[in-house]
């Protein structure tokens, strides 16, 4: 499933704004289940004029309509690099903030998915936050401000603040080599190995490919066993290529928890749960159930939604394993906004702070001159916007049922989160996006629901050799005998096929999995990855010298697939 994998993890490129590596930051490597389909509809432009969606409240005006002439911001002292040609005046910042209503209950409509929240926060002041439609399918529980939700890779924003934490207190810096706080780490070029930093894996720059690793967690691998087996991914180059990697962006987090002596979720407790006052956020699954008031992930199957799944990101925390509510997350919003203070006391020395927000790598190149490229910093994505306005943020995507989004506007001092219970099919960044246009310029630039939906519609597309019928001309397997036995590598270990009651079933992974195997043609199978984790059927196919016996297998599934037989 490597594509739709590399897609998840942004190496699609063109998924438009808030960088292309964060705005599908998955941090899931579950493929779509046969049959299952999303619910995006098709409309006009994202109507604007401040219509009332479901929550409570009501608006109070409405952005700018049409096409108004803009006025070129005044030059004074501003410094050529901090100028943008539009000023951000309240009367915009009001108009945006009425519109989020109509907004959300326009995204909600077309998308049909069950529930969201939403905040906006203005320097310290919480100027909107509500809740819209269901925590569960086919149960009356609302949403509100407090309902906790997943935040999948919106995770990785909050884990750069912690290590920003730690920098400002000095238990690191973001240069530390990994091997000065976990000696033991290794990656496949022992050079890479001694240079490799907190900032290059926050920073997706290692040189890990795309996702690696994340196809273990679905098998139940920990993340100790995982970052172990990051050293058998071939690199690319070292500082000078942009891979987004949930468990390389964990390495650099579980190095900064050694330096602390804590663990990863106990440090992001102590340095931004806490002094923030984020008393419903937690950096555990465990943490994310024990919340009454949460949202269940959903589904789509058949044109609606549903609660199939559930999500552990615990293996890879730091990355995708964070769970708040947006009246929490306004409170670490206030905090970007007012360059790491807390109600006017220092939590984060700017400097440090700032250094995350900056722009490290790029990450989704200019294809032509009249193009912008993008950036990514320390678990954030930066960008400069149409209007010439820099813009902070972060995308995330349970494959499984959440898709949350953030944006801040520097500039403006105004920032926005969105979060969902279902599939990403880019509601959370239409919203977003709508909210920080109406900021930036007084209208919506386009309809970004239209913009993204067909870009998120390739994560439920199967791309696997077996997805569709057998070739008519099938040929027949061999006699079970000829495949049964054990097959390994380094990546993932032992692999058992056994021959049960004349079906060919497959075991893996620490919990032992068992699937079954379904012929599909000849030596080539088709099964459904075990775990529970909605992965679709996908190929396994076995191989040797031609006439001779079964030597080798391949789990399409699997990233470093090709196994022997012992």
């Amino acid at each position: 499933m490597t594509d739709r994998r590399t897609f998840l993890t942004g190496a699609a490129g063109a998924v438009g704004a808030l960088g292309a590596g964060g705005l599908l930051a998955s941090c899931t490597t579950t493929p779509t289940t046969t049959g299952a389909s999303g619910t995006i509809g098709t409309s006009a432009a994202i109507d604007t004029s401040g219509a009332s969606g479901p929550a409570t409240g009501t608006t109070t005006a409405a952005p700018p309509a049409g096409n108004p002439t803009f006025t070129l911001a005044p030059v004074g002292d501003t410094s050529p690099d901090g100028y943008s040609v539009l000023a951000v005046d309240d009367s915009r910042i009001e108009a945006a903030v009425a519109a989020l209503d109509g907004i959300a209950e326009d995204v909600m409509q077309r998308s049909g998915i069950p529930g969201m929240a939403i905040a906006v926060v203005r320097g310290a002041q919480v100027r909107y936050a509500k809740g819209f439609g269901v925590r569960e399918v086919g149960r009356p529980e609302t949403i509100d401000a407090d309902t906790v939700f997943q935040l999948a890779s919106v995770s990785k924003s909050i884990a750069a603040t912690c290590v920003a934490k730690a920098v400002t207190d000095k238990v690191v810096t973001w240069t530390d080599p990994i091997v000065s706080h976990l000696p033991d780490v290794e990656l496949s070029d022992p050079a890479v190995t001694a240079m490799v930093t907190v900032a290059d894996c926050f920073a997706h720059r290692t040189g890990l490919p795309d996702a690696a690793g994340d196809d273990l967690e679905g098998l139940g691998f920990d993340r100790t066993q995982i970052l172990e087996r990051l050293r058998l991914f071939p690199l690319d180059l070292f500082r000078a290529s942009y891979h987004y990697t949930n468990f390389g962006l964990t390495l650099g987090g579980t190095a900064v928890a050694a330096a602390a002596g804590l663990p990863w979720e106990d440090l992001c407790a102590k340095n931004v749960y806490e002094p923030l006052r984020m008393t419903a956020t937690s950096s555990t699954h465990e943490g994310y159930l024990s919340r009454a008031n949460r949202a269940t992930i959903h589904f789509p199957v058949d044109g609606g939604f549903r609660p199939l799944y559930t999500r552990d990101a615990d293996a890879q925390s730091p990355a995708g394993g964070v769970s708040s509510s947006v009246n929490d997350l306004t409170r670490w919003l206030s905090l970007q906004l007012a360059d790491g203070q807390v109600d006017g006391v220092p939590l984060i020395d700017p400097d440090v702070l700032l250094e995350m927000h900056l722009p490290h790598i790029t990450n989704a190149p200019a294809t032509a001159p009249v193009e912008r490229s993008r950036f990514y910093g320390y678990g954030v994505n930066v960008e400069t916007t149409s209007s010439g306005h820099v813009r902070w943020g972060h995308s995330g995507a349970f494959y499984v049922g959440a898709g949350t989004c953030y944006g801040i506007v520097p500039a403006a001092g105004v920032a926005v989160v969105v979060l969902t219970n279902a599939a990403p099919l880019g509601v959370a960044e239409a919203v977003a996006f709508s909210f920080t246009d109406l900021v930036r310029t007084g209208v919506v630039e386009r309809d970004w629901l239209d913009h993204y939906g067909p870009l998120f519609t390739q994560l439920f597309v199967n791309p696997s050799t077996v997805a569709g019928p057998a070739p008519a001309d099938a040929a027949p397997p061999r006699p079970s005998a000829a495949y049964t036995g054990i097959y390994r590598n380094d990546y993932v270990g032992d692999v058992t096929v056994t021959d049960s009651g004349g079906t060919l079933t497959v075991t893996l992974g620490p919990k032992d999995l068992t699937a079954p195997l379904t012929p599909y043609d000849g030596d080539v199978f088709a099964w459904e990855p075990p775990g529970g984790n909605g992965d679709p059927v996908s190929a396994v196919t076995f191989g040797g010298e031609p006439g001779g016996p079964v030597t080798t297998m391949t789990l399409e599934f699997l990233q470093l697939g090709d196994l022997v037989r012992v």
